[in-house]
């Protein structure tokens, strides 16, 4: 008789969305709407926990779905990402890990997803990776959400 698969995880990465300028920046308009559209699109997504970087933009992306599911946002420390990803993957259930254009896609890696190109600093936001990881498998879907990013 075979064993059951090990029970899948599924990440949610997304860098934040449009922000102001100045230190600590918290997100435009644009970036407000974006947030809105992150929480409509993962709504339905079975979200276990919300993970954000301790700035004003990451927190403020994923708040809309933080409130729509009754979820806290915790925070983590975006400087020790091998550390923040042995601490996902032994973990089960569905996240979402909101960070930063230089954050995100290396996050993915060491995630054993694949990163892709690099995103565009100054006007891609709308990357939404997906991992789902089985065991030692992982694969990873590139989603797009919100206003589509023109390169």
């Amino acid at each position: 008789m075979s064993s059951p698969p090990p029970p899948e995880t599924v990440i949610y990465l997304v860098r934040h969305a449009e922000k102001q300028t100045g230190d600590d920046p918290s997100l435009t308009e644009e970036g407000r709407a974006r947030a809105e559209d992150l929480a409509l699109t993962l709504q339905q997504a079975g979200i276990t926990h919300i993970y954000s970087t301790d700035t004003a933009r990451t927190r403020q992306t994923a708040a809309p779905l933080a409130a729509a599911l009754g979820l806290p946002v915790e925070i983590y420390d975006a400087s020790d990402l091998p550390a923040f990803a042995r601490q996902l993957t032994a973990q089960r259930g569905t996240f979402l890990v909101v960070g930063h254009s230089n954050t995100t896609p290396p996050l993915v890696e060491e995630l054993g997803g694949d990163p892709g190109t690099e995103i565009n600093e100054s006007s891609e936001f709308d990357r939404l990776y997906v991992l789902h990881i089985r065991g030692d498998a992982v694969r990873t879907e590139l989603r797009r959400y919100g206003a589509r990013y023109r390169p």
